[in-house]
């Protein structure tokens, strides 16, 4: 017996790539939203950027270390101020930025102080030594609200220049390239005679 020439004179034909997406879009949409969706609140754009240029009032707090430490300590050197929580994902995600620029930048007159908005002193000091965070951190005082304001979203930033003036406010997590674009020019500035 012969076989037939084309065998597939009988199978149905391929579909058309058009209607191959609209069958996965049908079956696969709302998986497709949802990690949209999830990657847009973890990849979010980092955060929004105020000048605020007005001088901070006095301000102290006591780090997890025990030592004191606010607006004397840091005269001369240009800080972030971070207000910061152990519950907030970002705020996890921005601490090994803000550790690296530290650390690469601390010898230069730059200084880190995170101040968690509301866990307690012993929790801030074994979540830094947990994480082996080397800039100092502290529990919220209320000379730094008085000093810096109260936060509408977690993480928020205060970048101070050498004099203490309150330069930008950073609401949102914080990455390298930003920490460049604000501090580095502080710096530059704060070395010149």
């Amino acid at each position: 017996m012969a076989e037939p020439e084309n065998q597939n004179l009988h199978s149905t034909p391929e579909p058309r790539p058009t209607a191959r997406w609209k069958t996965f879009l049908r079956n696969h949409g709302i998986t497709l939203v949802l990690l949209a969706a999830f990657a847009w609140f973890w990849f979010r754009p980092p955060a929004t950027v105020t000048e605020e240029n007005r001088p901070a009032p006095a301000w102290s707090v006591q780090a997890s270390d025990g030592r004191a430490l606010g607006s004397e300590q840091f005269k001369g050197k240009v800080v972030l101020i971070n207000y910061w929580a152990t519950w907030c994902p970002y705020c996890l995600k921005e601490m090994p930025v803000i550790e690296a620029f530290w650390q690469d930048h601390r010898a230069q007159g730059f200084e880190v102080l995170a101040v968690s908005v509301d866990d307690p002193p012993e929790k801030v000091a074994q979540y830094m030594k947990d994480h082996g965070y080397a800039f100092p951190a502290a529990p919220m005082d209320p000379s730094v609200y008085a000093a810096f304001g109260r936060a509408d979203s977690i993480p928020t930033s205060f970048v101070l220049d050498a004099e203490g003036v309150i330069r930008h406010k950073i609401d949102g997590q914080v990455h390298y390239p930003r920490l460049e674009k604000l501090v580095l020019p502080l710096l530059h500035k704060a070395r010149q005679p």
